[in-house]
């Protein structure tokens, strides 16, 4: 509230008592203050009343009537509505995504003491937001298909259970990870990858094994010579300076334990209105392009791995082996 003041006058109105908010007896106030407003920001989600640390949270829904709070004052809101969410795990706020009274979404995490400041510079556009999703959002329909007991990563299609992780779940998300927008408009451009790569066997005793038609263990190359640059160039093509992170994710090829993709590098750059700067990601061969199997050991598949950047560029790389 402190930080938005800087800025301009504010009505406040207190929508429910806790974050369990288990009673509606204030939102007719908080509908009377949104009608009067220029603009209303509603600030919403958990605390670690709901989860912490031996405290799991039993849903991806906004605790209580939280939803009910959010779907009446941006009803009644005068202006546009912006929906603040405080949390440390995603939310299922498809509810807000379909709402067309919402104008905008932005998570906060849990913010330190001057992030009500931080929140304030972003809601009035003297800083231009550039974050990215660390985790994917899913809805509230995918906890039905999870029992809490099963860790495991990969989709199991027999028994129905989808998988976690944007490596290996193909459902509907809220969000997808690594997703965020900004008040700038950002254009990418694939300047060079190598096409192909070859990897040397340094275990002459497995030279020529059969084992190495289709995946090579790291353990019989020599990883310090593997490597390779992709080089991209970002410009900033809208109207407001701001910060890009550069996403670079790889699909390796098909196979029965392989991720449907997995990020193998990332660079952040920041750009003045109308710039464009050449951005170089390393991948590591042994590191990024190799997977691990049931018996935990890590292998590099051969074939054609593929390099996922934004939603628009993909580059095919053909990783062979090298005697």
């Amino acid at each position: 509230l402190q930080g938005i003041e800087r800025y301009t006058g504010t009505i406040h109105q207190v929508g429910c008592t806790s974050v369990a908010c288990d009673s509606n007896y204030l939102f007719g106030a908080a509908e009377a203050a949104a009608r009067q407003a220029d603009a209303t920001v509603l600030i919403v989600g958990l605390d670690q009343s709901i989860e912490a640390e031996t405290r799991d949270r039993v849903g991806l829904l906004l605790p209580g009537l939280q939803e009910e709070l959010v779907s009446r004052v941006a009803n009644a809101s005068r202006g546009p509505t912006i929906l603040v969410l405080m949390s440390g795990g995603p939310i299922d706020v498809s509810f807000a995504k379909r709402n067309p009274d919402i104008g905008a979404i932005l998570w906060v995490g849990y913010p330190g003491q001057a992030g009500g400041a931080a929140i304030a510079d972003v809601l009035f556009g003297t800083i231009n937001p550039g974050g990215k999703l660390p985790m994917t959002w899913y809805p509230e329909s995918y906890l039905t298909n999870v029992p809490m007991t099963n860790m495991a990563l990969r989709a199991d299609p027999i028994s129905g259970y989808p998988g976690r992780t944007y490596r290996f779940y193909k459902g509907p998300v809220v969000f997808p990870f690594g997703y965020g927008l900004s008040y700038t408009k950002f254009s990418q451009k694939l300047i060079e990858a190598p096409p192909r790569v070859s990897v040397p066997i340094t275990n002459s005793s497995v030279a020529n094994s059969a084992m190495l038609t289709n995946a090579i263990r790291v353990t019989n190359t020599d990883c310090n010579m593997l490597s390779l640059g992709v080089h991209v160039d970002v410009e900033n093509i809208g109207q407001m300076d701001g910060s890009h992170t550069l996403l670079v994710f790889s699909s390796p090829p098909a196979g029965k334990w392989a991720a449907q993709k997995r990020l193998v590098g990332f660079q952040k750059v920041h750009l003045a209105a109308g710039s464009r700067q050449r951005v170089t990601v390393g991948i590591d061969i042994c590191k990024h392009l190799s997977m691990v199997d049931q018996s935990g050991i890590r292998w590099i598949p051969l074939g054609q791995h593929t390099l996922h950047i934004g939603d628009d560029i993909q580059r095919s790389i053909f990783v062979q082996r090298r005697n």
